[in-house]
């Protein structure tokens, strides 16, 4: 018995220890951080546009895409993907709820971030295009890479292109953090918690990030990989997984409202899915002029 009790708070220590490589609030500075980064990324191109309209060097920019072809008005479904993709978030929502000390907050978090999401997509895209005008592009940072027209032009396209790497770093850890929890949970079903084995932990990582690292390397443009993962993973992830379970109704909660709005869900997900995907190879295959924003 006395032994027990003289290796009870190694034991305790060791689970604390371990349980931290699975809390997903060891994340949250990081996030914060990142989410700081991209405000300063916004308030960088904020500011350039003010400058810029009091010097009277910013004409009314195009409020219409301009559709040349048939390519030009299909490529317009392909951004459709890419903002399903921005606002997915439910891998994250689970573990987070779990470690809350009150769940009923979950709700309001869930509001409040996507309010502050929402905020950052629409100033970032409403300073782009009046700052860039017909010369944005798909990815707003690749217009940072010239002459602003304003004095430290150089030093604030530095500014933008750090403040804005650092984001994504900062932003990675709590997307691999579900990517390898249910990554292990699918290959080993019955093993013990991944917190308990390291060796695991580590084979898991190792493997996940060599993968993550190659398809950076071959997939040419980010923008491509938004669009089909946005048309293919994010749509699942986000309207017709969440609408399955709930018709399947094990619980015995769902009312026939709730079936009705699945369905529906299922339905325009399966709709705008094809029509993205079908979009997406069309542009890849009869490359044009395109539309400008």
């Amino acid at each position: 018995m006395g032994s027990s009790l003289g290796y009870q708070p190694c034991y305790e220590s060791i689970t604390r220890n371990c349980l931290i490589w699975l809390s997903i609030d060891s994340l949250r500075y990081t996030s914060a951080l990142s989410v700081a980064l991209a405000v300063v990324f916004v308030a960088i191109t904020a500011g350039v546009v003010i400058v810029k309209l009091m010097e009277g060097k910013i004409g009314m920019p195009r409020l219409m895409p301009k559709l040349v072809n048939q390519a030009s008005f299909w490529k317009l479904f392909t951004t459709v993907p890419v903002v399903v993709t921005a606002y997915i978030c439910h891998h994250n929502i689970l573990p987070i709820e779990n470690e809350l000390k009150d769940p009923t907050q979950m709700k309001s978090i869930v509001r409040k971030s996507l309010t502050l999401c929402t905020s950052v997509y629409i100033a970032t895209s409403f300073f782009g295009v009046v700052l860039f005008g017909d010369h944005t592009m798909d990815d707003v940072l690749s217009n940072f890479d010239g002459d602003l027209g304003i004095p430290y032009s150089s030093l604030l396209d530095d500014l933008v292109r750090v403040s804005y790497g650092l984001h994504l770093m900062l932003v990675f850890p709590i997307v691999f953090f579900s990517l390898r929890l249910n990554v292990d949970g699918l290959l080993f079903p019955y093993a013990i918690p991944i917190a308990f084995d390291n060796k695991r932990f580590f084979s898991v990582t190792i493997a996940l990030m060599g993968f993550i690292l190659m398809g950076a390397s071959f997939v040419p443009s980010i923008w491509d990989a938004f669009q089909f993962t946005g048309a293919t993973a994010a749509v699942c992830v986000g309207f017709i997984f969440p609408a399955a379970i709930t018709l399947r109704n094990i619980p015995g909660i769902a009312t026939k409202n709730d079936r009705l709005i699945s369905w529906m869900m299922i339905f325009l997900a399966v709709s705008t899915s094809t029509v993205a995907v079908t979009s997406d190879i069309y542009s890849i295959f009869y490359v044009d002029e395109g539309i400008t924003s």
